[in-house]
């Protein structure tokens, strides 16, 4: 019953027209592939990009190239506008877990996961406006 509700609350119903990327086994735990993912979701495809092209973390080169999948999937699929789109859905699920073991001290071993992600990114094409109201506003203040 728990799973209904959950399903529910994830569910991105909207009107606008949207694409998807996924990028399945990334060899990059979830956990850092999600402070990546955070820094991004709800922006613009564009502003995206260029924020994962600076920032300083190994998981924003998988995470930038699953956006601009899913951006391209907009653009050659839909036939839409790239500077319309909007990370309007990102998030990491965990994959497969590679156990190795690490030979240590008097015969033991210890177990070292090399975890994977799932990296799913849903673009969505907003309509365009003529000129936002925050620049508007900046422009008749000075």
């Amino acid at each position: 019953m728990s799973n209904a509700n959950s399903s529910a609350q994830l569910s991105t119903e909207t009107t606008n027209p949207t694409a998807k990327a996924v990028a399945r086994h990334v060899r990059v735990t979830p956990m850092k592939a999600r402070r990546v993912v955070d820094l991004v979701r709800g922006r613009s495809v564009e502003d995206a990009l260029n924020i994962l092209k600076f920032a300083p973390q190994a998981a924003s080169e998988p995470v930038a190239k699953v956006i601009a999948s899913a951006a391209a999937n907009a653009e050659n699929n839909l036939d839409l506008d790239p500077s319309t789109l909007v990370v309007a859905t990102a998030y990491v699920d965990e994959g497969a877990t590679l156990k190795r073991f690490q030979p240590r001290a008097q015969g033991r071993a210890f177990r070292i996961r090399k975890r994977t992600s799932h990296i799913t990114v849903i673009v969505e094409s907003l309509p365009k406006t003529g000129t936002s109201t925050r620049n508007r506003r900046k422009g008749s203040a000075r």
